[in-house]
């Protein structure tokens, strides 16, 4: 098979991994990928942004399958257009991925289909927003949240009405995340602990994949600002037979049936954001991607190629498909640049990444990386790697993963150092 890949970040690196070992790939390209995906693929210096010109290049070489990463193209229809210009795409439609793409319509299609989330608040008015949450109505600590995209930076939590204010404000007036903020979701705060669901969906069925457990503060003991995630580990030791069971029947059954009835039939990888509180599950938000950086525990656990599964809800039939997980637990310790989530610096060398991969049961996938006029890896994102480790159990791949950290050495490197230590 000839497939292309789209994006350029961690998530991507985990799945070129994958698809490089699939005995059924002839030719694997990467639009636009990093250092790290140069080692498995052929890149292609197409923005994952650039629709048009991924669609033209696609078209052009006739790919068997094209597998979309990031949410930014999938929100801007490129499953569509891919679609419509006969090719098979893994990823879903511009209007399943509003699920992601839209906070304030996927809480409004929750509650139109009684999935279980958070209450909420809706407003595109300063002015209505303001006397809403300086009323005896907002209890807090609260959520605030841009309804856009916001690379996983437009949620705070305000734990008063000044923070609230400021947030709200800064959202809606278009200073800090432009259009994406121009409506705000104010949500109930949900107590508990934070897990990671995934499904690859068909359309009308879905198959479980294994469960994750991610870490999103900067800072250890969840101190600091919200990123994009700061490690994780696979299998969760939160999210039990019971939840798991609530999750597919109340909540990811009842999306497919909604999504199909509602003329928008969901294909491709479903990420549920989960908080499990004393009531029981509660919907945080929905991914229509591949979560990062869940992905890199998630897919070297796979007992099996991942291409046949992505093909199958690609084709829409997961009839007679299987995915089997390993019993070995994995780790990934996200390193990063000095700033991030804020400002950081790029450009600079990295080294001891061969003495890291070096450690059994060690992967580095790449998620801000490039190479520089002298061939050396060098940073070019605020998270840099994700240095994933394989072992017996948690315990043993945590300590793997963070050996293999210790290796790995550049000027304003950061990270977290008790990813997965709950779990141990």
């Amino acid at each position: 098979m000839k497939v292309l890949l789209v994006g350029g970040g961690g998530r991507e690196d985990a799945l070129a991994w994958a698809l490089a070992r699939s005995p059924e790939i002839r030719t694997l390209r990467c639009a636009p990928g990093n250092a790290g995906i140069a080692r498995y693929a052929e890149r292609v210096p197409i923005a994952a942004e650039d629709v048009a010109s991924l669609v033209a290049h696609a078209v052009a070489e006739r790919y068997d399958l094209v597998v979309v990463g990031p949410e930014v193209p999938l929100v801007l229809g490129l499953a569509d257009r891919l679609g419509d210009a006969g090719l098979a795409v893994f990823g879903p439609s511009a209007a399943s991925a509003r699920l992601e793409g839209s906070k304030v319509y996927a809480k409004e299609f929750m509650a139109r289909h009684a999935i279980p989330t958070a209450g909420f608040r809706v407003f595109d008015d300063a002015g209505e927003c303001t006397r809403y949450l300086l009323s005896d109505e907002a209890a807090y600590p609260l959520v605030v949240k841009a309804d856009g995209l916001a690379a996983g930076k437009g949620v705070v939590i305000a734990p008063d009405p000044e923070t609230a204010l400021e947030s709200a404000e800064g959202m809606l007036s278009g200073r800090d995340f432009g259009d994406a903020g121009r409506r705000v979701v104010i949500e109930e705060l949900l107590r508990g602990r934070e897990a990671s669901f995934f499904c690859l969906c068909d359309g009308v069925r879905f198959l479980e994949l294994a469960p994750c457990q991610d870490y999103k503060r900067a800072g250890d003991a969840d101190t600091g600002p919200n990123t994009g995630g700061m490690g994780t580990y696979s299998p969760s030791a939160h999210l039990g037979d019971d939840s798991r069971a609530f999750l597919r029947d109340r909540v990811v059954a009842p999306l497919l049936a909604g999504m199909a009835a509602e003329g928008h039939p969901y294909r491709g990888v479903l990420f549920v954001g989960v908080m499990l509180t004393p009531d029981g599950p509660r919907v945080l938000e929905f991914n229509a991607r591949f979560g990062d950086p869940e992905t890199q525990v998630l897919i070297p656990r796979l007992d099996g190629d991942w291409l046949p599964l992505l093909r199958a809800a690609a084709a829409g039939d997961l009839r007679g498909v299987e995915a089997r997980f390993r019993r070995d637990a994995a780790v990934c310790v996200v390193m990063t640049a000095e700033g991030y989530p804020g400002k950081y610096a790029k450009g600079t060398p990295i080294s001891g990444l061969d003495a890291a991969e070096a450690i059994e049961g060690v992967v580095v996938f790449h998620a801000g990386t490039e190479h520089d006029a002298a061939g050396r890896v060098v940073t070019s994102g605020g998270r840099v790697l994700g240095v994933t480790a394989i072992g017996a159990d948690v315990a043993r791949a945590r300590a793997r993963a963070y050996d293999a950290v210790a290796c790995i050495r550049w000027e304003g490197e950061r990270h977290r150092a008790d990813i997965a230590a709950d779990a141990v």
